[in-house]
């Protein structure tokens, strides 16, 4: 797991890396997940197939503002009773783990049960515990459900389905690699969601993001003036990408 400082990350490898300030994490959170992965690939941090959920994963709720947090990661299963711990709040492991997560966090849980989604984990009362807690969003592969409850809540959630009830969802463990999405996601992960999906940020771009994302937004306005011009052409439209490439 990655040890917090303040105002510092902890790596896997043992280096310190500088926390994205307030101020960067606002601007990121201002540009569409689209937009994002355009602009991480403009940087070339890594491969342009890397990084994001594939379509496994729906987004339940259209919010106005992107999701961007930490991620903190566990896995849960639903489909048997738990060992020990029966109710969440006896979990206090899970609640200090979370904490030592800054916020804003993003809870990424794996349901690791054969056929995922048997029962829901994440309903009404999670999410008001866990807004409490500094989470702004989560991500399962399993299911959600109380969709017109938590709705109103601004709280962002993305699932892999719908379930009426809890069944036995409960933690079995925290703190480690999880995938959900397709996607690999480590603690502390800087992770960008809306409505198209959800994207890991590399922090060592997060301040050169919003000159990127602005680059990759211009060129799509020229592409769109060029279709919507009387002077169009395949020869223009050729050029004008070889330019922006």
């Amino acid at each position: 797991m990655l040890g917090v400082l303040t105002g510092k990350f902890r790596e896997r490898n043992g280096s310190m890396q500088e926390r994205p300030s307030d101020s960067e994490l606002e601007a990121v959170r201002q540009i569409d997940t689209c937009t994002v992965t355009d602009a991480i690939a403009a940087l070339k941090v890594r491969l342009r197939n890397e990084g994001y959920s594939d379509g496994s994963i729906r987004c339940m709720f259209e919010r106005p503002v992107p999701m961007l947090g930490y991620a903190v990661t566990g896995r849960i299963r639903s489909a048997e009773p738990p060992v020990m711990g029966r109710r969440f709040v006896e979990r206090g492991d899970w609640l200090r783990y979370l904490l030592t997560i800054p916020e804003p966090r993003v809870v990424v849980l794996q349901d690791a049960d054969t056929k995922p989604g048997r029962g829901a984990f994440w309903d009404e009362v999670h999410v008001r515990i866990h807004l409490r807690l500094g989470c702004v969003g989560a991500i399962t592969n399993g299911s959600v459900r109380d969709l017109a409850n938590t709705r109103p809540m601004g709280f962002h959630l993305y699932a892999g389905s719908i379930c009426a009830a809890q069944g036995y969802a409960h933690i079995i463990d925290m703190g480690g690699p999880v995938e959900v999405g397709g996607l690999m996601v480590n603690p502390c992960d800087l992770i960008h969601g809306d409505m198209h999906g959800f994207v890991l940020i590399p922090r060592e771009v997060v301040a050169d993001l919003p000159m990127a994302s602005a680059k990759a937004l211009k060129g799509r306005e020229r592409v769109a003036e060029l279709c919507e011009s009387p002077d169009f052409s395949l020869e223009k439209l050729k050029a004008l990408f070889r330019e922006l490439d």
